[in-house]
């Protein structure tokens, strides 16, 4: 009886994961292509494949396609997949189904530096912009780190990231408020979280963290399902669970801090695409739920990018303020649910 069970658990959630998969494809495919079509100059469907296949086509389409959509849509589809997989690690790592990495001050570390850079004028070339943001994301993360070094509850990490989030985001805006008008409307999108004007130089600073952090991510796939035991039967099966959790934080904020260099503070992705991997999955098994969110992830950004490019055209909304619309809402419901379980 008890194999019949196991066996139709292992059918019902192979059957989940081909739906899954399959509506990924689908999402994934039309809103690249849609992506790629869309814009100025417009391409039809047989003057795109020419673009694609044999860069035939008029010098505008082949330059707008090749040089700026095309190298959107691949930066969007790997910075989700990597906020994807930051959501897994930090959530599972403070088992806490609501935890975010923006809460480690990674996003807002980058951010700041960013800020300082713009508003003070600093003779930095525009091509270490990305690496100085990457190293200011870092900082903020191991501050938060630092301080709860030796702590494995997930309340006072969630505290202290809090805390150092609300102080970092406070010195933005006291910077900001210094800025000219023309330095306020360079951070604007930015601080928003956009994926507008980025090339190929953007993807290929962040490919190397994407090369190297996913593969990475997935050998935490056994210790993230030891930590789904609790932490006493995870340190019973020889787990060193502070360390561990620490490690899963570090993790998580190198993955973040490297996506906001490139792309700005772009919020909730990180929360939706676990979320919705483990709703649909109905499972929290990690060699599950960790590769799929990555992909979540990544169709998350890329049809949200989508939206912000098309719906108010030719004026273009942060992708940023796309996923707060929505991550909002849904937040507010995984709250309602959580509380109404734990009564």
């Amino acid at each position: 009886m008890g194999e019949i069970i196991r066996t139709n658990t292992r059918t019902t959630r192979t059957g989940r994961t081909l739906v899954l998969v399959l509506l990924l494809v689908f999402t994934g495919a039309a809103a690249g292509f849609l992506a790629l079509k869309l814009g100025y100059p417009v391409v039809s469907s047989k003057e795109l494949a020419d673009i694609l296949l044999s860069r035939s086509g008029s010098e505008l389409a082949v330059t707008s396609v090749l040089e700026l959509r095309l190298p959107r849509f691949v930066l969007g589809a790997l910075s989700g997949a990597m906020l994807g997989i930051s959501g897994v690690l930090m959530q599972t790592g403070l088992r806490n189904p609501l935890a975010s990495p923006d809460l480690l001050g990674v996003s807002a570390g980058s951010a700041l530096v960013i800020a300082v850079i713009t508003v003070f004028h600093l003779p930095v070339p525009y091509g270490l912009h990305p690496l100085l943001g990457l190293v200011g994301g870092l900082a903020g993360g191991a501050i938060v780190l630092a301080s709860v070094y030796g702590r494995s509850e997930s309340a006072s990490i969630i505290l202290m990231g809090t805390a150092v989030t609300a102080m970092l985001n406070g010195m933005i805006v006291w910077l900001i408020t210094m800025g000219t008008q023309n330095d306020i409307n360079l951070l604007y999108r930015y601080l928003m979280g956009s994926l507008a004007g980025r090339h190929w130089d953007h993807v290929e600073y962040l490919l190397p963290w994407a090369v190297i952090g996913i593969p990475a991510a997935m050998l935490f796939i056994k210790p993230l399902n030891l930590l789904r035991l609790g932490d006493e039967q995870a340190e019973a099966l020889g787990q060193n669970v502070a360390r561990l959790r620490l490690l899963l934080l570090a993790a998580s904020a190198v993955m973040v801090a490297a996506v906001v260099a490139q792309c700005g503070p772009i919020g909730y992705i990180a929360l939706l695409a676990p979320y919705l991997t483990r709703a649909i999955l109905r499972t929290e098994d990690a060699r599950w739920v960790l590769p799929c969110s990555a992909a979540v992830g990544a169709v998350l950004l890329v049809t949200a990018d989508l939206f912000a490019k098309t719906v108010f055209t030719p004026r273009e909304v942060p992708v940023g303020l796309w996923t707060t619309l929505v991550g909002v809402p849904v937040l507010i419901l995984m709250f309602v649910m959580r509380r109404r379980g734990a009564q």
